[in-house]
């Protein structure tokens, strides 16, 4: 959602790595190297019902979407060409969507987390069941006020980070209270929430988004892909990749960015997934022109994973070591068995002698 006013400056990326643990990481927004991905065009969406595209996820290779803030929040099923294949509403009736996850439970989860003013109570996760639309709310509150937010990531162990917008200065990173998962969270709660550290990101000089010099630094979404070892965090304007080769998705966002991908021109990009294939998705509200393409990068997650040549390359220096070692005792033996040919054939010189 559009959030009027100045935008921060932050050039920093500091996350703890669990509570208590104030160990900062830093990083310099321009020394993270820009990934070198090939864009593409997945489709363009077509139902004005995602004019406010907030958050997008797929889930056995089905594409799901969600609008933020609008009169009717449901989550809609596309197609591979962006088409509409329906439309599933939520079992509650959410306040402002702003994010879309899939949990190791194989449900969606709403992440009814927008609060532009700052004023909310309670915010909410809330669980669909994507074939039956049954599921569940679950206040959550904060440890110190209302915030506003986006962004939530669901690591392969069921625990879910939520990442709040800030205007000024860093974005907090919450998780449920003790490290809980998803599947120990009370219905319909309230649960509360703990800090577990701080994320800031840009700025950068990539075009896009709402704000002028500061779209760059507002985070508007997040996703998971390679089977939980490869977090993407996003703004208005750039994606930011990490690195959880253990599923530990703090401590991935404590060690920094490895890379970035400029997504320019986006008018207000909020939605990010990735498909099963380890392509990443971004996806943008229209902000008052028409509904953009849904861009597709290819082989991200690839970028974190080692050489197809490391395992199978080492079998084969082994093989060639072998295969040269074997060569070099052949060469010894024929050199060998040449010596003691030359040498039978020699007469014996008191025996030569002998005969003149």
């Amino acid at each position: 959602m559009r959030v009027p006013g100045a935008a921060p400056v932050a050039v920093t990326i500091v996350l703890a790595a669990a509570l208590g643990a104030a160990t900062p990481a830093v990083a310099d927004p321009g020394d993270v190297p820009v990934a070198d991905v090939q864009e593409g065009v997945l489709c363009t969406p077509s139902d004005a019902g995602l004019t406010e595209l907030s958050g997008l996820v797929m889930l056995d290779g089905r594409l799901f979407a969600v609008p933020d803030a609008g009169a009717d929040e449901s989550v809609v099923e596309l197609a591979g060409d962006c088409s509409t294949v329906r439309r599933i509403s939520a079992p509650v009736d959410p306040y402002d969507v702003e994010d879309l996850a899939a949990g190791p439970d194989q449900r969606l989860w709403l992440a009814d987390i927008g609060d532009n003013a700052a004023r909310r109570e309670t915010v909410a996760l809330i669980s669909l069941d994507p074939d039956t639309g049954a599921g569940e709310l679950y206040r959550l509150t904060y440890p110190s006020g209302a915030r506003d937010a986006e962004t939530v990531l669901i690591g392969r162990d069921g625990v879910p980070l939520i990442v709040s917008k800030a205007l000024f200065g860093a974005s907090t990173v919450y998780r449920p209270a003790g490290g809980k998962t998803l599947g120990d969270l009370a219905s319909p709660g309230p649960n509360p929430l703990e800090e577990v550290g701080t994320l800031r990101l840009g700025p950068t000089d990539t075009p896009g988004g709402p704000l002028a010099g500061g779209s760059s630094t507002l985070i508007t979404g997040g996703a998971l892909g390679g089977e939980g070892t490869v977090a993407a965090v996003r703004t208005y304007t750039d994606v930011y990749l990490f690195h959880a080769p253990d599923g530990d998705l703090a401590a991935a966002l404590a060690a920094g960015p490895q890379l970035r991908i400029p997504v320019v021109g986006e008018p207000q990009g909020e939605a990010i997934a990735f498909t099963p294939d380890g392509d990443l998705l971004t996806a943008s509200e229209a902000d008052g022109g028409p509904l953009p393409q849904i861009r597709v990068w290819r082989g991200v997650t690839g970028l974190f994973e080692p050489p197809e040549t490391t395992a199978s390359g080492t079998r084969g220096v082994a093989v060639a070591e072998v295969s040269v070692a074997a060569a070099a005792a052949a060469l010894v033996v024929a050199v060998a068995a040449g010596w003691w040919w030359r040498r039978r054939r020699r007469p014996a010189r008191g025996r030569a002698s002998a005969g003149r």
